[in-house]
């Protein structure tokens, strides 16, 4: 924010490979971000998730539909 960037992409860290829970990683990930987004609405224009597979989709699909 301080730079003025208004797009942001987040990866899913660690849950390949490295096994971390996909389902705990994303309720995370979402979360925080949306606590930044209600803080600052107009700050950023695009925010993208990178995902390894189609199962973390599935997993990401669903706890931002909540």
């Amino acid at each position: 924010m301080e730079n003025g960037i208004r797009s942001v992409a987040f990866s899913s860290v660690s849950t390949g490979v490295y096994a971390y829970p996909v389902q705990q990683a994303t309720e995370i990930a979402v979360r925080a971000v949306r606590e930044v987004v209600k803080e600052y609405p107009e700050t950023f224009d695009e925010i993208l998730w990178v995902l390894f597979d189609e199962r973390t989709k599935l997993v990401y699909d669903e706890v931002l539909q909540k």
